[in-house]
């Protein structure tokens, strides 16, 4: 397998995406990086040993995303693999959060996502090799956390349509990983990251009391080390051979362990009715 020298990263003025550019930079990769901020981003990295092509994307816009993926192979000779790290986390329980505010993180998170998917994916699949890293959250594998469930539900999303991608694209030669972080020391639980409710609900102390914990006692307190998971996604891009689902963090396998373990506790509790459900053989 070629080395994969030509990556474009989404989400790239701060966060995971800012971190896994300066490591790319610094190891001598070429990386196109996308921002809605476009001067924040020029501004976030200094000249590199590799090279360097900052772009204005708008994920919600079809032609933006289109012109910013031909952009990066007309100018940098290629494209290798594509980071979908753009996204944003949005509190709020399902009831109080509005439509707007519900549709808004899908269209960022997910369908801003498939656009990159989309405009992509016809390059990797001609040139028979390529690989696609769809960052979710280890909220997109387990849901329990209050006042998050239109976040999850978009990781979720994720997951999901990683899965059934990677199965898509398999026959030519392109690998798909869906990446689930644990709690990573970043910008991402600071008020330009995070969507609050517009209008809450005093009723839902439990979505109030996690508000508060992100905000005040796990944001800038995180575990997770960004340097290392961008080396990471790098190491896995270069191996032979490349997981679908990729947990990031001590805490990300601690919480997925224990939503398996209870997903099996609660099917051996209830499989004798449920697996009796087919027609009766006559």
């Amino acid at each position: 397998m070629k080395t994969k020298n030509i990556w474009f990263v989404t989400g790239a003025s701060k966060g995971l995406g800012l971190t896994l550019v300066h490591h790319l930079l610094a190891h001598g990769y070429s990386v196109a990086a996308t921002s809605r901020n476009l001067e924040e981003l020029k501004q976030a990295v200094p000249p590199s040993h590799g090279q360097f092509l900052p772009l204005y994307m708008d994920l919600g816009n079809e032609e933006s995303v289109q012109q910013a993926i031909a952009t990066t192979i007309s100018t940098l000779g290629g494209l290798d693999v594509i980071v979908n790290n753009a996204g944003y986390g949005q509190l709020g329980a399902l009831e109080e959060l509005s439509n707007q505010e519900a549709r808004m993180n899908f269209d960022v998170n997910v369908f801003g996502m498939l656009n990159v998917i989309r405009y992509a994916t016809p390059h990797l699949r001609q040139q028979g090799s390529g690989h696609v890293f769809n960052i979710a959250s280890v909220g997109g594998f387990m849901g329990n956390f209050p006042g998050w469930g239109i976040y999850c539900a978009t990781k979720f999303a994720v997951a999901g349509l990683t899965e059934s991608y990677a199965a898509e694209v398999q026959e030519f030669g392109v690998r798909a990983t869906v990446v689930y972080p644990g709690y990573f020391r970043t910008d991402f639980l600071t008020s330009g990251s995070l969507g609050t409710p517009q209008h809450p609900l005093p009723e839902y102390q439990a979505v109030r009391d996690s508000q508060a914990a992100h905000e005040q006692q796990i944001n800038g307190n995180q575990p997770g080390d960004p340097e290392k998971a961008a080396a990471l996604l790098l190491e896995v891009s270069e191996a032979d051979t490349a997981p679908v689902h990729l947990f990031l963090g001590a805490d990300a396998y601690q919480m997925a362990e224990q939503k398996i373990a209870t997903v099996q506790q609660q099917m051996e509790q209830w499989q004798q009715q449920a697996t009796s459900t087919n027609f009766t053989q006559a």
